[in-house]
């Protein structure tokens, strides 16, 4: 199994659900004609390997991750209708 993820077949392959809270118009999001979108939660599907990026890109727009799920392909729309 240690083989499996050190060649990256299964790393690359999985991908996770964030849940986030809190985003808010930034500098980044302030050159658009409209306003950045303020709502309860947002659900973002990332990459296993894009995790990191996505994280601190959440954080500098002022977001704050709630919960981070591995995707089953329902996660955002179950999770939406609760």
């Amino acid at each position: 199994m240690l083989s499996q993820f050190a060649n990256g077949t299964e790393a690359a392959s999985r991908v996770f659900t964030y849940e986030v809270q809190g985003l808010r118009q930034t500098e980044e999001t302030d050159n658009q004609e409209y306003a950045f979108r303020r709502s309860g939660s947002v659900f973002i599907n990332v990459p296993y390997a894009r995790m990191n990026d996505e994280m601190q890109r959440i954080l500098r727009l002022g977001g704050k991750i709630v919960s981070i799920k591995p995707y089953d392909g329902g996660t955002a729309a179950a999770a939406e209708a609760e």
